[in-house]
């Protein structure tokens, strides 16, 4: 016996949670699926940093929206997403600062509290950073970063008490059609119908949208991350921090530790099978991660290492997402590929995917932007920087 829905989300990360919350909040009946737990894909090992810094007025009034979502969370969604307010930099050298203005002066268009600051003045607030090689840094001071998995399940309790049914560790095998329209789903579980699928797949993107016949280029791409104690004396949080000197980001963990990873576009060459990959954290990797930390942070050199892990970024060829209609008509939809800077975007992304099933609009907010065919059309999503994942 099939049980029928609304709509169905493929994958129960940030995006199918937020998603579902808002379709639910339109009075539609929707069902999850994911063949594993909540955010057990790339949301769950996100190092959900929540910065507005980004070259796109589309992309900065979501990432605006997002940040008012999480100051506010209890009141908005429900529940607490561990949002913690560290303030974020961006530092940069000569050769970016041109790039550096030009955002700054876009996002306070929109709203963002944001600055620059010269160098003088990162080492009156910032004592304990190196900036000799800087010449001035973007500063937010509202921004900062969240639990992740936190996150996720409060979104899921919100959408659970709008009506939302989540199968977990229920696999998705297939999509039904007919006359090239959306029927629902076959799963680990049975059958399970509904004229709307949206597929939220992250890291398996790809793999689910070729049920359709449909190339999407989303590559699935490891990516790792390093903790190191903070010695004595550096016990307090620092900024979130991300350098474009030394193509790295870095911001404070729980227990004392701050998290390093990379700004590096070499990571969409680590592409794996996203059921099969090593997931934990490489020694090279944890060497060169604490390298690129004391380098701006010189104190580190004292810290411990406290190792790490190894996740997943959906990546495409401009490192933005696709959301769009993969077949005008068929009610099959695709929310994916963000890339490693998707968390963030988590709660204005929920509006967009609503406003697409439902054919509304959200002032400010244009999905155009993450349309398939501007690959074909050569309309790529551009950033001001080298470093894809900055946006």
């Amino acid at each position: 016996m099939s049980q029928g829905f609304d709509v169905i989300i493929v994958g129960a990360g940030i995006m199918g949670c937020s998603s579902a919350f808002q379709l639910a909040g339109r009075g539609l009946k929707v069902g999850v699926f994911d063949k594993g737990g909540l955010g057990a894909g790339s949301t769950g090992k996100s190092s959900a940093i929540i910065r507005q810094h980004y070259s796109n007025e589309i992309t900065a009034r979501m990432a605006l929206h997002s940040l008012r979502v999480f100051q506010n969370f209890g009141e908005v969604v429900g529940g607490d997403a561990g949002f913690r307010r560290a303030g974020f930099l961006v530092l940069t050298a000569e050769k970016d600062l041109e790039g550096l203005r030009a955002n700054v002066a876009l996002q306070q268009r929109v709203g963002i509290r944001t600055e620059i600051l010269p160098e003088a003045e990162i080492r009156r607030r910032w004592p304990f950073l190196k900036t000799t090689d800087l010449v001035a840094a973007a500063y937010e001071p509202d921004s900062g970063y969240a639990d992740p998995n936190l996150t996720t399940g409060s979104y899921a309790k919100a959408a659970q008490a709008r009506g939302v049914v989540f199968h977990l560790d229920t696999e998705v095998t297939g999509l039904r059609l007919r006359s090239g329209k959306a029927q629902g789903v076959t799963t680990s579980s049975g059958t399970f119908e509904a004229p709307v699928v949206i597929n939220c797949a992250g890291p398996w993107g790809a793999r689910v949208s070729r049920w359709v016949g449909i190339e999407v280029p989303i590559k699935s791409c490891r990516v790792q991350v390093a903790f190191f104690r903070r010695p004595d004396g550096y016990v307090d949080e620092h900024p979130v921090v991300a350098d474009f000197t030394t193509a790295s980001y870095w911001r404070p963990e729980t227990g004392g530790l701050t998290l390093v990873g990379l700004i590096d576009p070499s990571e969409l060459n680590h592409v794996v099978d996203p059921d099969a990959y090593n997931e934990n954290v490489g020694l090279d990797f944890m060497a060169d991660a604490g390298d690129r930390l004391v380098r701006r942070f010189p104190a580190m050199e004292n810290s411990a290492s406290a190792s790490g892990y190894a996740g997943l970024y959906a990546i495409t060829p401009d490192w933005h997402p696709v959301i769009d209609e993969l077949i005008e008509g068929s009610g099959f939809y695709i929310c994916s590929g963000f890339s490693g800077h998707g968390f963030k975007l988590g709660p204005a992304v929920g509006l967009l995917v609503a406003d697409m099933i439902s054919g509304q609009s959200t002032a400010g907010m244009d999905r155009r932007l993450f349309r398939l065919t501007r690959f074909q059309e050569d309309d790529l999503v551009r950033g001001r920087y080298e470093y894809s994942i900055a946006g």
